[in-house]
């Protein structure tokens, strides 16, 4: 017999503030908020990421390599802030741990999709400020991919050590600030225009964009060493490295630079800016270095 309450309500039963239950979600945040972009860029990309469609292995190489967490994780909780359409709750999923994933925007419903059926994910919409969760309850807790693009990082990551009980374990990354990018120089107009419009429209300006570029983008890819360097500044985002190739590629393409020039937040941090909130957060083991998306960050809550 399927339990599962797909329209609904939650009550708390301390001050009485009730949530709708919406597909199969809780929804603990208006429906109307600053990341709708990045709910319809998930809906148009839902399965682009994940490694059971692209056929590679780089959401798990990825995963495992940037938290260092063993492959079984029986017993554990877990907590995702931040899961955009879950290409990385399916690889903490495969731990066995319980997973507790949530995302601000309406991007649960992708990862609805895909995860929600499993018997140790719990998915819900929800804000990194305010989560609806026991504080000290989580032995891993990690976001990939989230806080540079939160109105205040600080408080975002400041945010998460709570969660984690006695020796849990945090895994954090975000973008590192550079000295010149040409996303930064596009981005004051591109929010300001893309602010004006839906978001379809604004994913159809930047998908023409890929569209145009791309047969320059495929012959800049195939230069030594600094091909997929130079697409990426010309907003063609290049993942040939990693494998991705022809039209998954493009696909990819479609999805990044709309991540690139849509959010409404976009800050980048420095390794020194990152480890000084580890230390605030008051946690130890912290190892702060360059990686996957920037600059990513692991520590320890102590016993």
């Amino acid at each position: 017999m399927d339990e599962r309450i797909k329209t609904g309500k939650l009550a708390c039963t301390k001050c009485g503030t009730t949530y709708p239950i919406i597909s199969f979600i809780p929804r603990f945040v208006p429906v109307q908020n600053y990341a709708l972009n990045f709910g319809y860029q998930w809906s148009k990309h839902s399965r682009t990421q994940y490694d059971s469609y692209t056929g590679l292995k780089v959401s798990e190489k990825r995963f495992f390599e940037e938290t260092g967490w063993s492959r079984d994780l029986s017993g554990q909780m877990m907590l995702e802030a931040g899961s955009g359409s879950g290409r990385y709750t399916e690889q903490a999923a495969s731990t066995n741990a319980t997973v507790i994933s949530f995302d601000y925007s309406n991007a649960v419903e992708a990862n609805y999709a895909s995860n929600g059926l499993k018997d140790n994910v719990v998915i819900a919409q929800a804000d990194i400020y305010s989560m609806p969760l026991r504080e000290a309850y989580f032995d891993k807790v990690f976001c990939f991919g989230v806080l540079q693009h939160t109105p205040d990082v600080r408080k975002s990551f400041l945010s998460l050590a709570p969660m984690l009980k006695p020796g849990g374990e945090l895994v954090v990354d975000i973008y590192r600030r550079t000295k010149f990018h040409t996303k930064y120089v596009v981005r004051p107009f591109t929010t300001r225009i893309f602010r004006t419009m839906p978001p379809s429209k604004a994913y159809e300006l930047t998908k023409r964009w890929v569209d145009l570029m791309w047969p320059l983008s495929e012959r800049i890819s195939k230069m030594p060493k600094y091909g997929p360097k130079i697409n990426w500044l010309l907003f063609v985002p290049d993942y040939s490295k990693q494998g991705v190739q022809g039209d998954l590629m493009k696909e990819w393409a479609y999805l990044d630079v709309f991540d690139m020039l849509a959010p409404s937040f976009d800050s980048p941090q420095t390794i020194k800016t990152l480890s000084d909130w580890f230390a605030e957060a008051k946690l130890s083991n912290v190892a702060v270095k360059y990686g996957y998306n920037g600059i990513e960050g692991r520590g320890k809550k102590s016993n």
